[in-house]
């Protein structure tokens, strides 16, 4: 940072020689008003780093790990899990080094350096560096525990530089953020701020909305609390509640992250598994909306399914048993639930059914599934691979139609990547969760049910509207309007409104797993958190009647699935070798490997007391 002040320092000596001193004058007369731009962009910065490495979240965290462990999809592309699915291999994901807490850091020094008066005017600009470093570090947290945070980025700010900071346990960072959380939301409100306006690309300068993700902040924290110290998480939720500044309740309200109209995510592919069984058949089963947003549709649309009645091919039994044929036996209709929801289908994840003669139907797909028509031969995608365009939108999309036949295709006009790191849904459904548990928090758990599911399902479907969604105002193979208006998957009518109705959406049984699955579906759609919730809930619960977990076996043996990352082992050479190591020795870790015994076993200080994979709520 002092090299970068010395480059500064440097240029601007070099435009006075070039410059006369009356512009030299002119250009130095009011430095404030310098100063604060440079503010405003470094916000700007530290919020496009609040999610970075959007790669290797996807291809490795979530793909690779976190989405198979939580049993959303397979760890394979377009294939069943294997015995080595529970071993970590690559990893990085998130990280607020270096870049966004010196970022932070520097907004705060540049501030608390400026006149009383000014800095009084530019205490919401500070207030903001704190969610924005906040919410990062808990996904980080959430995966290996100890990190460096109260000390972290501090070297330009001491004498001599601390170049050794402690590394804080999560007991430690939980209580840090809880209070620099509740300091942010007194200086969000303060009157008479600096408007920092469109530099904000959050809430456009709108500071009660920070301060409102400040609180939905919070209640994270203390959803990570409520086995660890349940009084305190409840009491959480009730300052949340009866905070002044209110709390996040609206799609206005929610965190959705834009990096700019020319980011589209990363160009390259995040190869995304198939959906798993027990999931897609209860959205299926509860008509869910959001399934059509989180899973892709397979190929089978009914031209799809009429080339294969004229080549005489089979076609999957869970497409097949939806089909209905006219007198001269050929596709006239979909039965059952019919379009959109006949082309969704999941598969088993147990490493066993990958290999199970029976599972050929889900797994041998580019061998059943081929049909030709002349001297064309195309493969059939029959299962529903999780939806790609919610990680990245800069890519083509090609309709599936029959052999031979017409060219329908996405491929330009690309949105702008949209990302959801906080919602309204989200506020909601914890508060359901923690009326629940028994915080003393006005109305009823079922309304804050009903309300978090509502903003889910909005959520979802403005994020499949502005992501270019394939198929979401129709699916324009279909030639039949009514028919091709049917199998659109944007949201209807009454949609909502008759899934609240089903049993499943009914909290006066089992609420808490109800409640619990609802947020699991809600952050399917997020870079974090799902992981975080099945692990603190022990949904999808064994043997349930609404999402049961399937056993992961391998010859008949359950396998272990980790509960933690891998934490690296540090060298000697290392500056921070000592505080390192004291780091693994309080939380009882074994560094350097990813044997899933030991990464079940050694849990995070927040996981310690948590249902084990299927136990269900306790």
């Amino acid at each position: 940072m002092k090299e970068i002040y010395k480059i500064v320092l440097i240029s601007v000596l070099a435009l006075g020689v070039a410059c006369d001193a009356d512009d030299f004058a002119e250009l130095n007369s009011n430095p404030s008003e310098l100063a604060e731009p440079d503010v405003r962009f470094s916000i700007t910065q530290a919020i496009q780093d609040m999610y970075g490495n959007d790669y290797t979240i996807w291809f490795y965290d979530n793909f690779d790990y976190i989405f198979p462990w939580s049993q959303l999809t397979t760890a394979v592309v377009g294939g069943g899990n294997t015995e080595a699915f529970v071993e970590m291999g690559p990893s990085e994901g998130q990280n607020i080094y270096p870049s966004l807490y010196a970022n932070t850091r520097d907004v705060r020094a540049r501030i608390e350096a400026l006149p009383a008066e000014r800095q009084e005017e530019m205490k919401a600009i500070k207030a903001m560096t704190f969610p924005i470093q906040i919410h990062p570090a808990l996904t980080i947290t959430d995966n290996t525990g100890s990190m460096v945070y109260t000390e972290g980025a501090m070297a330009p700010y001491t004498d001599p530089p601390l170049i050794t900071p402690v590394l804080d346990s999560q007991e430690t960072l939980f209580n840090t953020w809880l209070g620099e959380l509740d300091k942010a939301m007194d200086s969000l409100v303060a009157p008479n701020q600096f408007d920092i306006g469109d530099q904000d690309v959050i809430y456009n300068g709108d500071y009660k909305k920070w301060a409102k993700f400040c609180n939905l902040l919070k209640l994270k924290i203390a959803a990570r609390l409520i086995h660890k110290d349940r009084a305190k998480a409840l009491s959480i939720a009730e300052e949340v509640v009866n905070s002044p500044v209110g709390y996040m309740n609206d799609l206005s309200d929610d965190f959705i992250y834009k990096r700019d109209v020319n980011y589209y995510g990363t160009g390259n592919g995040q190869q995304p598994g198939i959906g798993g069984k027990h999931i897609i058949d209860f959205m299926v089963s509860n008509a869910d909306p959001r399934l059509r947003v989180l899973y892709d549709k397979n190929d089978f649309n009914g031209e799809v399914v009429q080339a294969f009645i004229d080549a005489g091919k089979d076609l999957p039994p869970y497409v097949e048993q939806y089909v209905i044929l006219d007198g001269a036996g050929n596709f006239s209709g979909w039965s059952g639930p019919g379009e959109p929801w006949v082309r969704y289908a999941g598969v088993p994840l147990s490493p066993d059914a990958t290999f199970a003669s029976e599972n050929n139907i889900y797994f041998n797909q580019g061998e059943l599934y081929r049909v030709s028509a002349g001297d064309i031969e195309k493969a059939y995608t029959a299962t529903s691979n999780y939806t790609e365009r919610i990680t990245r939108t800069g890519f083509n999309f090609t309709y599936p139609t029959k052999p031979g036949g017409r060219l329908i295709d996405i491929t330009e006009n690309f949105p702008p990547l949209e990302v959801i790191l906080g919602s309204s849904a989200e506020t909601n459904l914890y508060l359901a969760e923690f009326k629940l548990l028994g915080a003393n928090i006005p109305g009823s758990a079922q309304d804050y049910f009903d309300q978090g599911v509502r903003l889910s399902v909005e959520r979802l479907d403005r994020l499949a509207r502005n992501s270019g969604l394939p198929y979401y105002e129709k699916d324009p193979v279909y030639e039949d309007e009514v028919m091709a208006e049917a199998a659109s998957t944007r949201l209807k009518a009454g949609e909502i409104e008759a899934l609240l109705a089903q049993p499943a959406y009914d909290l006066s049984t089992d609420g808490l797993e109800k409640v619990y699955i609802q947020q699991y579906i809600n952050f399917a759609a997020t870079p974090n958190d799902v992981w975080a919730t099945v692990r603190r809930s022990g949904i999808p619960k064994t043997n349930s009647d609404y999402l049961p977990r399937e056993m992961f076996t391998s010859s008949g043996s359950e396998l272990t699935v980790p509960r933690r990352f891998v934490v690296g082992t540090p060298t000697e050479d290392d500056k921070n070798y000592q505080n390192t190591v004291k780091a693994l020795e309080e939380q009882g870790f074994t560094s350097g490997t990813n044997d899933p015994s030991i990464l079940n076993t050694e849990r995070l200080w927040f996981d310690q007391e948590n249902p084990g994979y299927g136990e269900g709520p306790q």
